[in-house]
């Protein structure tokens, strides 16, 4: 995956107070956008917006749901998809492909073991 040099100055949602502390959080949102995908394809950039938004605090007023950064996700999604591993669907949002099941079959494979 090619990490673009924004990536280590942006925040994962307007929600947040700073952006990720460990280096590789791109690829753990990566791993999580795409076993996601596994469990409900079809899923589009606005259910994983809601899926991975959370509380903005605003002081002394109460708290609000925020969504999380789109342009994150569609990098990633955008990242995905050169590799292979997802496709987009003709009914909307995205879906995985075969090859990608296998290498998520065989990861999950290795992680029980």
């Amino acid at each position: 995956m090619e990490i673009p040099k924004w990536f280590e100055y942006c925040k994962t949602s307007v929600a947040r107070e700073m952006s990720p502390l460990d280096p590789d959080w791109m690829y753990y949102r990566a791993a999580a956008l795409a076993r996601r995908i596994y469990i409900r394809g079809g899923t589009g950039v606005k259910s994983f917006r809601k899926a991975f938004g959370g509380r903005q605090r605003r002081g002394g007023m109460p708290n609000t749901f925020c969504y999380a950064s789109g342009k994150v996700i569609r990098h990633i999604l955008k990242q995905l998809e050169k590799m292979g591993v997802v496709a987009t669907d003709a009914k909307g949002g995205r879906k995985i492909t075969k090859e990608g099941q296998r290498e998520l079959d065989t990861i999950a494979l290795q992680c029980s073991k």
